[in-house]
């Protein structure tokens, strides 16, 4: 049985990926900083009390996993350097266990060798560098995490999040290849699961869309 440590399974996709890892029989240990936020109960759920930014929960959490999905993000009021901080501690946990397998989420601003974004990307990425600068040099400083780690990484990306009912398919390419413009989070978390097996994409930043 897939062992998975799994950091933002409170948030808007992460209990999406929760619940459908419970169902496929995977064992869950789930960091959260306020365990009454979690909607799902099982006993094959593990769960963690504490913060990404607490190196020993952090520790706790990675402890006996096969494989890491890292989903959280910043919200308002997070530090600035929240993912970079936090996905650090995780691979450093992930060193000490050997854990070698970990699944990141971020968005299309983050850029790819293989995109080919168009003038819409463009404007996209130029106002989100502009409104919210600190969120996309986070996210890129995260990646240099993973490229420093010699894990088995993979960062999902997707474009626009909807909260429509999935679709059950989904097209995986680059920014501006094969690619709309969004993505059910339902569908998302569907592709982050099958990310824990699946190899094809390690050391690359796939791009999710409908």
């Amino acid at each position: 049985m897939t062992v998975i440590a799994l950091f933002g399974a409170t948030g808007k996709t992460g209990h999406r990926v929760l619940t459908r890892a419970l169902a496929a029989g995977c064992k869950v240990r789930a960091l959260v900083r306020d365990p009454a936020k979690l909607v799902t109960t099982s006993p094959a759920l593990t769960v963690i009390r504490g913060d990404v930014l607490d190196a020993d929960a952090v520790d706790q959490a990675v402890a006996g996993s096969d494989a890491v999905l890292s989903l959280f993000g910043q919200v308002k009021g997070s530090p600035p350097t929240l993912q970079t901080e936090g996905n650090q501690l995780i691979v450093d946990a992930m060193g000490r266990h050997e854990v070698k397998r970990i699944v990141t989420l971020s968005g299309g601003g983050l850029t790819a060798p293989l995109d080919r974004p168009g003038p819409a990307d463009r404007v996209i990425r130029f106002l989100l560098k502009t409104l919210s600068g600190h969120v996309l040099a986070d996210a890129e400083q995260h990646l240099r995490v993973l490229e420093a780690s010699g894990l088995e990484w993979t960062v999902v990306r997707g474009p626009r999040l909807t909260e429509k009912p999935g679709a059950g398919t989904y097209r995986v390419g680059w920014v501006g290849v094969d690619a709309s413009t969004q993505i059910s989070r339902d569908d998302l978390a569907d592709f982050i699961l099958t990310q824990v097996e699946d190899r094809t994409f390690i050391g690359q930043m796939p791009f999710i869309s409908a």
